[in-house]
């Protein structure tokens, strides 16, 4: 599960600025770290009774699944043309 070396040639295929490109992956991740954030909220929102606790929940080592790197994702994405992105146009 580790980041294999990217070319650079492979970055400035989908974008014709290599700056450009680390700034769509870099969103992109933060975009998929916040998604897996909100999943897990609304998982453990739904699992739970409203209420007053008497007794922690304590989760179980077994059932941990590690999960891609949320860089790896975005990465991964953009290499093979998943992601869309727009350029801002300035206004004057």
């Amino acid at each position: 599960m580790s980041l294999e070396p990217i070319s650079i040639r492979d970055m400035e295929s989908q974008s014709g600025d290599i700056y450009e490109s680390v700034v769509v992956m870099s969103k992109r991740a933060k975009q998929v770290l916040s998604d897996r954030i909100v999943e897990e909220i609304i998982d453990s929102n739904e699992e739970e009774e409203m209420g007053v606790y008497d007794e922690l929940i304590e989760n179980n080592p077994d059932d941990y699944e590690e999960l891609e790197k949320p860089t790896t994702v975005s990465v991964n994405q953009f290499i093979e043309g998943d992601i869309d992105w727009k350029n801002k146009e300035e206004e004057s």
